[in-house]
């Protein structure tokens, strides 16, 4: 069986609210739906990037998928992988990849009748999540708003907020925050706190310090993502376990970062689709270190549960807002779990509607 046509479009697709972290602002979320066919069967894939993805999906990335075996999706991810080499790999590249990859093992899986859990294999039948926004933007009661219904609408017992406000600037504010997020979940419930690389090195190590007493487990980004020494310096001098990766687009990112971190993220769909995360989980495992999927919770259900280190996904607002509204087969986090396969619906059991979206399309692709 041959792979006869990938496609893909773009949709900007506005924020509930305006949203912010501790480095960007932004107004709306950008998703690029990657589709490959073999007769009548259809695989999905997306990722969340600039419509300009899609475009390399149909002019540069088809034509080398296209016509090769619908089986080996692991050669058609080495083939494109070689075809962007003077392209670039990471960033806008890495993410059309993702798309296609993922799409690759929808299609395989749909045409095995299999759920992808099982095609690949699960160690677990169930997927932790952590309920994730909190944006800078918000106000307090907004926040709460956000943080009761993850935790008492769908007893998630672990929330995430940003930090980090203004690149640093305003941590008053960011750890008022914080303290009003405690107060709101209560005790028992995990904190997570992410700063999107915003502080610097001992900034964050102060951070830190205030952070452990308010009972956060997780520090996030505490500097860039690319200050190694950095992300050093705060793991070692910080009791919250300090995580980054999901600016993570190929297997060398992952080697040099996995030392530096207490758990690694990784993003499906940026670091190569299905293929790439499965093969971060092992970097992340040869460490000894658990991995945690970075947002898309759809696009990392069924192969986040086939991995023996895993520690959780992100159950992002963006992407659950829009993964809920404009595609079927949405799971349920009740109880704080994910259950992939559940339901025995072959691939990852996701579908687009195009024409509920149609009024949100951007570009040709």
């Amino acid at each position: 069986m041959k792979i006869d046509k990938v496609t893909a479009t773009a949709y900007r697709i506005p924020t509930d609210a305006p949203e912010a972290d501790g480095t960007l602002a932004w107004d709306a979320t950008t998703l690029v739906v990657a589709e490959a066919r073999c007769a009548d069967a259809t695989g999905l894939g997306w990722t969340y990037a600039p419509a300009e993805a899609a475009a390399a999906v149909n002019g540069m990335l088809a034509k080398v998928v296209t016509g090769r075996e619908v089986l080996d999706v692991p050669g058609a991810n080495e083939a494109m992988a070689r075809a962007v080499r003077n392209a670039g790999r990471p960033g806008l590249m890495g993410c059309a990849l993702s798309a296609v990859d993922i799409a690759l093992w929808d299609l395989k899986a749909r045409l095995l009748r299999l759920p992808l859990v099982r095609l690949i294999g699960a160690v677990t039948e169930e997927v932790p999540v952590y309920g994730s926004g909190g944006f800078t933007t918000y106000h307090d009661t907004r926040m709460a708003a956000q943080l009761t219904g993850w935790t008492r609408g769908h007893g998630i017992p672990r929330v995430k907020i940003k930090i980090g406000e203004s690149w640093g600037r305003a941590v008053s504010r960011d750890l008022d925050r914080v303290r009003h997020a405690r107060e709101t979940i209560g005790p028992e419930v995990a904190l997570y706190v992410d700063a999107n690389g915003a502080y610097s090195r001992k900034q964050a190590v102060r951070v830190g310090e205030v952070l452990a007493e308010l009972g956060v487990r997780w520090f996030e980004e505490p500097v860039s993502s690319d200050d190694l020494e950095g992300l050093r310096v705060v793991r070692d001098n910080c009791a919250c376990d300090v995580a980054a990766g999901e600016y993570g687009y190929d297997l060398a990112y992952f080697a040099r970062l996995a030392p530096v971190v207490d758990c690694l993220q990784a993003d499906a769909t940026r670091c190569g689709g299905v293929t790439g995360w499965l093969r971060a989980a092992a970097v992340a495992h040869a460490h000894g270190l658990e991995i945690s999927g970075h947002c898309a919770p759809h696009a990392h259900a069924h192969m986040a549960a086939c991995v023996p280190n895993l520690r959780h996904l992100e159950w992002f607002h963006d992407h659950v807002r829009i993964e809920s509204a404009y595609f079927s087969g949405a799971l349920d986090p009740a109880g704080g779990v994910l259950r992939p396969g559940a339901t025995e619906e072959p691939g990852h059991g996701m579908r687009f509607d195009h024409d509920k979206a149609a009024e949100f399309r951007v570009g040709q692709g």
